[in-house]
């Protein structure tokens, strides 16, 4: 068995854009009828999803088939953490709230089998080999891991620059919600001075040769994103357009309009 190619990873260092859906629903069976929509890339939540290592697995082996990449967030950058989740066989990982250099070290070194990083040897256990099915597995994963990290926050924002230029990191993906609380605008990523630190914050990541990535759910901004250069770009959330259809759906049958929804990335 050959080893399985990041072709998510691939697309991001050849400057391809690729258009995502949020995936929150936290089952196998939504999970899949996401991936059988056309998007290039779907994030698996486990930040703000009741999701755990196990409907994680779940959701990965219910998109395999199908031509979507998985992108998982973790809730937390730890080391033990992500150690379980790239022998489960996440190939791309979102790691939330990364505010230094410091941290993006780490998490680099966690995604990598030593001497290089510190993920633990286990492969007789790993999905990701194919428990030891993949000849020289060991010497082949680290280039295959896609590390993309979150800004989310002020301090984030002021150490950008260090954090983009950490080798090993592939992507920088902005978190619109996040952000415009810590700029004090909680609830309006749309607000000047929040689409202002946005669009600086893409050129300098694209200044130090990094994929630039965001969420947006509103089309026009995600459209205006994707014209400044964001190479991976998430347009909507799985639990939100439900949530919007079925209030639509009861809305014409029982009379009355529909509220609209508060600003918001999702």
């Amino acid at each position: 068995m050959d080893m399985p190619t990041n072709t998510f990873k691939q697309a991001l260092a050849r400057n391809e854009a690729q258009i995502g859906i949020w995936s929150g629903l936290a089952n196998g069976y939504c999970a899949e009828i996401a991936a059988n929509a056309g998007f290039d890339w779907l994030l698996i939540d486990g930040e703000h999803a009741p999701n755990d290592l196990r409907s994680i697995l779940e959701q990965l082996q219910a998109v395999a088939p199908y031509e979507v990449q998985p992108v998982v967030r973790p809730p937390v950058g730890e080391t033990a953490l992500i150690k379980q989740y790239l022998d489960i066989g996440v190939a791309s990982l979102l790691v939330p709230m990364v505010d230094s250099a410091d941290q993006a070290r780490a998490l680099v070194r966690a995604t990598r089998y030593p001497p290089e990083g510190v993920r633990g040897v286990g492969s007789a256990l790993a999905r990701a080999s194919r428990w030891n099915s993949i000849p020289g597995y060991l010497d082949k994963a680290d280039e295959e891991v896609c590390l993309l990290v979150q800004i989310e926050t002020q301090e984030g924002l002021d150490n950008l620059d260090a954090i983009a230029a950490v080798e090993g990191v592939d992507g920088v993906f902005i978190g619109p919600a996040d952000l415009s609380a810590s700029l004090g605008h909680r609830g309006n990523p749309e607000h000047e001075e929040v689409q202002t630190a946005i669009e600086k914050a893409i050129q300098r990541i694209h200044q130090a040769g990094k994929a630039a990535g965001i969420l947006s759910a509103n089309p026009t901004l995600a459209k205006r994103y994707l014209e400044l250069g964001c190479t991976f770009v998430a347009v909507g959330v799985d639990a939100s357009l439900l949530m919007c259809s079925l209030r639509e759906l009861a809305a014409t049958f029982k009379g009355g309009e529909t509220p609209e929804p508060p600003a918001s990335v999702y």
